[in-house]
């Protein structure tokens, strides 16, 4: 005879008391996912992710994309992976990391300017409560996540990255420190390690060190901890080069001396052919003609040309530092057994910085050292973005259009072919979402979330599955732009003028098409977009923050 069933014995047992609790508080799946994600351990075969993201470089600055520096690191994670065509990002820094991180355009992450708050939705200088970050999502399936370098979206204002899903961090608030040992206007920036001050020159960093090493030694170790804790992980690094002040290692810097004095007009000549010969770009589209407020290289003095050519030569020499820094990253995955498994993507955050204008800057007893202040100014900034019109903060394809290098050994067979598919960093939360076999979340923090934008790039990676036709969208200071198609309609500043381009045919924006009901149509959708995304209504006046060095 069996014995009679004891109805009150679940509560005497702790386990399911605690589950019950959990089912009548209306938590059971939030605690169904917390033990999903520690349960993967070892066996978790899920891909590793790695974003290293630069900062102002423009489209033609590497070798990929038809420089003439040198950069073999990045060559052959090209070559064992594959290259983007028409990748965009927003045009400026601090938007770009906001739509990089959250998968919306930038102004429904709130920031669809820098860090001020201006006191409307789309513009809070910092990431708003109702976006999530592609840490948050990655973190609650399981990843352990990870961010060095430039992080700029809101530091000061309460969301620094271990506030926005980053178990681990080594981050400046924003930029503009390459060297440990650095003074001038960034000589104060802080440095933060998981939220807490630290000293640039702590000896654990192992000073004097220079940013691209740093951001990469570190990033490495974080990665240790993600395989002691048998987790994949999701590494965002963000670089501060080659943003200004420029400078790099001396030893760097001499290799390029000289190697400018050809000028921006030749050099712009060859990086173009290049850019055809690899199929990039096409013969028919017209390169930009030199604006004319940029001299002839030949009208300039030789002391001019010995200046400027000195000016590049520091660009250059940050540009080779980052490549190292490709392959240290290479490398450093490839000796923990972590390479084939993970995909690692290279961009940059906007086209090449043509701010301080004609001249750049040039100051410092030794231009290009921890101790000066140097920008490359338009002249340059036209050489990085060959062949296109415009620059950073502009949304025409010189301010929006970034490299993308996608490398990933288990799942992308080298190819030598373009992805021409227009894709944009609002595309880089759904493709972790997917091949992270993650859930992107309806509420955060007892608020909606607003849903992802973007769609993942896994399609076009591997070749199987679809890629839907969208159109993509910018606003930046009243710059503004819509894509369709191969149709796009773009406007310099907030009452500048709408011009139509069909970029199939003439990518490089030199012969608008006068087609009135089109643009009229594509205005009106634009708009319509401008409303639902918070970027309008936007500020009269864009007030920037004061007593900030940082």
């Amino acid at each position: 005879m069996h014995p009679r069933p004891d109805r009150f014995a679940v509560f005497r047992c702790p386990v399911l008391i605690v589950l019950m609790l959990l089912v009548n508080a209306g938590w059971l799946a939030f605690a169904e996912k917390s033990m999903a994600a520690e349960s993967f351990g070892d066996e978790d075969d899920r891909p590793n992710v790695v974003v290293m993201m630069v900062d102002d470089m423009g489209l033609s600055d590497i070798g990929p994309y038809g420089s003439e520096i040198p950069t073999p690191n990045l060559d052959a994670l090209a070559a064992g992976g594959v290259r983007f065509s028409q990748f965009y990002n927003t045009g400026r820094c601090c938007p770009t990391r906001a739509s990089l991180l959250t998968g919306l355009y930038s102004h429904q992450a709130g920031v669809g300017w820098m860090t001020t708050d201006q006191g409307t939705p789309g513009y809070l200088g910092r990431l708003s409560d109702d976006c999530v970050t592609i840490a948050e999502v990655l973190q609650q399936a399981g990843y352990f996540t990870a961010m060095t370098g430039k992080w700029h979206v809101g530091h000061d204002e309460g969301g620094m990255p271990k506030d926005r899903g980053f178990d681990r961090s080594l981050n400046l608030p924003a930029g503009g420190v390459h060297f440990s040992n650095q003074t001038g206007s960034k000589g104060n920036t802080k440095l933060f390690l998981d939220g807490e001050e630290v000293a640039k020159d702590d000896p654990m960093f192992a000073p004097p060190w220079y940013g691209t090493d740093l951001w990469v030694r570190q990033g490495l170790k974080f990665v240790d901890e993600a395989s002691q804790k048998g987790k994949p992980f999701f590494w965002y690094c963000a670089h501060i080069a080659p943003h200004f002040p420029c400078m790099a290692p001396e030893s760097t810097i001499a290799k390029y001396r000289g190697k400018y004095m050809k000028g921006w007009d030749q050099m712009r000549i060859e990086r173009h052919a290049r850019q055809i010969e690899s199929g990039l770009i096409d013969p028919s589209w017209e390169m930009e003609p030199r604006p004319d407020v940029i001299p002839a290289w030949d009208s300039l003095s030789h002391e001019q040309k010995v200046r400027y050519d000195d000016m590049m030569a520091i660009y250059a020499a940050m540009i080779e530092e980052i490549d190292n820094s490709v392959g240290k990253l290479v490398a450093g995955l490839k000796s923990k057994g972590q390479l084939e498994n993970t995909l690692i993507l290279f961009l940059s955050d906007n086209g090449g910085n043509a701010e301080a204008g004609i001249s750049g800057r040039y100051d410092g007893d030794h231009p290009g050292d921890p101790h000066s202040n140097v920008f490359i100014g338009q002249c340059w900034a036209h050489l990085n973005n060959t062949p296109f019109r415009k620059y950073k903060h502009f949304n025409h394809e010189g301010g929006i259009a970034t490299p993308l290098i996608a490398h990933w050994p288990d799942r992308i067979s080298p190819k030598s072919d373009w992805i021409k598919t227009p894709t944009h960093l609002i595309d880089l939360m759904a493709t972790c979402v997917d091949i992270g076999k993650a859930e992107y979340p309806e509420q955060h923090g007892g608020v909606a979330v607003t849903p992802m934008q973007g769609q993942s790039l896994l399609p076009l990676l591997n070749g199987e599955g679809e890629f839907s036709d969208r159109p993509l969208y910018w606003e930046h200071e009243g710059n503004a732009a819509v894509r369709i198609g191969d149709m796009k309609l773009v406007r310099e500043g907030g009452n500048g003028k709408w011009e139509l381009f069909d970029l199939a045919k003439d990518r490089t924006e030199q012969n608008p098409i006068d087609d009135p009901k089109l643009k009229q149509a594509m205005m009106q959708q634009w708009t319509r977009w401008a409303k639902s995304a918070d970027v309008l209504p936007k500020p009269d006046t864009l007030k920037k923050k004061r007593n900030k060095k940082s």
